[in-house]
């Protein structure tokens, strides 16, 4: 798909400002579009939207079709009738500028609980009769995901794995029984999903009268702990007792000299084909639902993919095997036209990854702090970029842009120091700085560059340093948790925002 010459910013929900512990879809987060429109900007990037798991990655899911209902707005529940000022009150106070994810889920929990209770006592006509026909609409991946979460809360949530043998090879005996004896909370797990996208599909409709459209995020893997992998054993390559083959990951690299472990399922693409891929066929037919563009997230892997052995506990063993991405893609092209795909395709990118990406026109990426280290032809330099590409000056994985300029000058050993002194005095030059506001200076350089699309982290908008850094890779802890507050986007930084974008042709 060509995308048109454009600018956005990339944030996800959760680090909205809101006075419940994390970011939401309500109010806030409709005063983000609000900024965004008036700074000149076409896209909201977010990340994935799904119910997080262990470790609160958004790139772990409990399900790739499910909503993240941490991210229900309790002011839109008090608005709908579903709860009222006294449910509120006994809300704890949590931390302004970062989620504490543990106590976030515990009281959201309580509160949507409250609005269960709430909604199956009233008599709204109208509100019942549009979960029944969510419930109607959404059957092809609801019931599942409403089972595999009830069963979860009575085992304790344990992974399903762990279950005992009826339920984890999904007896019909043992399900039907589950059915009847988790009635209710089946039923809650509905009505919780229902809430989530009415108030997400809200927020959009509100997104687009703005004239901002929303960039979602398609992980390639989904989690070994989900409805997906449970619902849908022969979909992947999983062992006679269902435990993983091999699992997912990237060969040693910049981030990690062991690689790193994803732990992903690998799914067996052979199947895939021969059912005609339904089952992506319904995981984007849910996404182009939910936003107007497609981010896909490693897509090196629809080339092939980093298979490690199941039991390893590092990525180094693994090997390449191939994987039939230009059938999946012709597929879904027949099934919903021109794609709105932008490909994630950093990393270990050989000429397959390439012509895969080019033959159906996805835009690329490229990294504005990757540009300075090597020679003139390092992709990442803006005189390098192909038209059709999408410029960061970093992604969620990133440092910030001032904690990446920092650093240049205050780490290792002396002889990394003396290289990383010379990507410093590269990257000030290059940029004619001195250096005092280098996230203005990095973000005009992808606004200025020929990229058609420039989409810049909120976290250097802002000019803020590694403190509010989103995700370290290869770590499994003190991710994700960074949040902005009210006031943090002042009127100044909105204009200078909004005078750059129309400079450099990017206003909508």
């Amino acid at each position: 798909m060509k995308f048109p010459r454009a600018s956005g910013v990339l944030l996800h929900p959760t680090s909205l400002p809101s006075g419940f512990g994390i970011g939401d879809l309500g109010p806030s987060a409709m005063r983000f579009v609000d900024r965004l429109a008036d700074a000149r900007q076409t896209y909201w990037q977010v990340l994935p939207l799904g119910p997080t798991g262990y470790g609160d990655s958004p790139y772990q899911c409990f399900s790739a079709f499910a909503g993240n209902t941490n991210l229900i707005s309790p002011d839109l529940l008090l608005g709908d009738g579903l709860i009222d000022e006294d449910d509120l009150e006994g809300f704890p106070a949590l931390p302004e500028n970062e989620v504490d994810f543990g106590a976030v889920i515990e009281s959201k929990d309580r509160l949507l609980r409250t609005a269960y209770r709430n909604f199956a006592g009233s008599d709204d006509i109208s509100l019942k009769g549009n979960f029944e026909l969510f419930i109607r609409e959404s059957a092809s991946w609801l019931d599942e995901y409403a089972l595999y979460r009830a069963i979860k809360k009575e085992q304790g949530g344990k992974a399903w794995l762990k279950w005992d043998e009826p339920l984890r090879t999904r007896r019909e005996e043992a399900l039907n029984a589950v059915r009847a004896d988790l009635s209710d909370e089946i039923l809650a797990q509905k009505f919780f999903q229902f809430i989530f996208f009415r108030q997400w599909h809200r927020l959009k409709a509100y997104a687009s009268g703005k004239r901002v459209k929303i960039v979602g995020d398609i992980p390639i893997f989904v989690a070994l702990d989900s409805a997906d992998v449970w619902t849908n054993p022969g979909q992947f390559k999983l062992r006679e007792d269902l435990s993983p083959e091999v699992v997912s990951g990237v060969p040693p690299d910049y981030f990690s000299k062991t690689g790193q472990l994803w732990g992903n399922p690998i799914y067996d693409w052979d199947r895939m084909r021969a059912d005609g891929f339904l089952w992506w066929a319904e995981r984007f037919r849910s996404a182009l639902k939910m936003v107007d563009i497609v981010r896909i997230d490693h897509f090196r892997g629809f080339a092939a993919s980093w298979e490690v052995p199941g039991d390893d506990e590092t990525a180094e063993n693994g090997e390449w095997v191939k994987v039939p991405g230009r059938e999946l893609f012709r597929r879904l092209e027949i099934e919903f036209g021109d794609l709105p795909v932008m490909a994630e395709d950093l990393g270990v990118i050989t000429g397959d990854v390439e012509a895969l990406r080019d033959e159906f026109g996805f835009p690329g990426m490229r990294i504005l702090q990757y540009a300075f280290g090597g020679g003139a032809d390092n992709p990442h330099l803006p005189f390098n970029y192909p038209k059709n590409c999408v410029v960061y000056t970093g992604t969620h994985d990133n440092e910030t842009a001032v904690g990446w300029f920092k650093g240049l000058k205050a780490r290792g050993t002396p002889k990394k120091k003396k290289e990383l002194a010379k990507v410093r005095e590269r990257c000030l030059k290059y940029l004619n700085s001195d250096g005092k506001d280098i996230h203005r200076d990095l973000i005009r350089a992808c606004f200025a560059s020929v990229a058609d699309t420039a989409i810049v982290p909120l976290q250097d908008v802002l000019g803020l340093g590694n403190e509010a850094r989103m995700n370290t890779p290869a770590t499994e802890s003190g991710n994700w948790k960074w949040r902005f507050r009210e006031g943090d986007l002042t009127d100044e930084i909105v204009e200078w925002l909004g005078e750059i974008t129309e400079l450099y042709g990017r206003a909508p």
